[in-house]
């Protein structure tokens, strides 16, 4: 199974909220729809394509050999669902609708900072998704 360095998933998640908090505090829309980007061109090219990885990448790089690390097929469900999130915060702000399209910027940036706090709600939701999943193979 592939790894990702623990160090280039909590900068990508460090970048996360960061950004998020920015756009949010400042009413800055266009900001999610930068990390929109950052994070879809993470998820279709690998965490090398990843901006926040990359800034970090020089400073931790002696780290990551022998640190821990986090299944990549975890780490790319948990960026499907902040795409997912990303996506319908911004098809809200398209709508018209800015309270909404904060509130799902706002569930994305709290599900990361849980992440940077050791809480990872996206790794409950696979790890319930598997555990249906196996039960529907098991019974036939």
């Amino acid at each position: 199974m592939k790894e990702i360095p623990l160090a280039y998933v909590r900068s990508n998640q460090a970048g996360i909220v960061a950004t998020l908090l920015i756009a949010i505090i400042l009413q800055l829309p266009w900001l999610i729809v930068v990390l929109w980007i950052v994070q879809l061109l993470g998820l279709l090219l690998g965490p090398k394509a990843n901006l926040f990885i990359a800034i970090v990448r020089p400073f931790v790089s002696k780290y990551t050999a022998s640190g821990k690390t986090e299944a990549a097929e975890l780490q790319r469900f948990n960026n499907s669902l902040g795409i997912l999130f990303l996506t319908c915060s911004l098809l809200s702000f398209l709508l018209g609708w800015s309270a909404a399209g904060y509130v799902f910027a706002g569930m994305m940036g709290a599900a990361a900072l849980g992440a940077l706090f050791g809480y990872c709600i996206g790794c409950t939701i696979y790890f319930q998704y598997k555990q249906l999943r196996a039960r529907r193979l098991s019974r036939g």
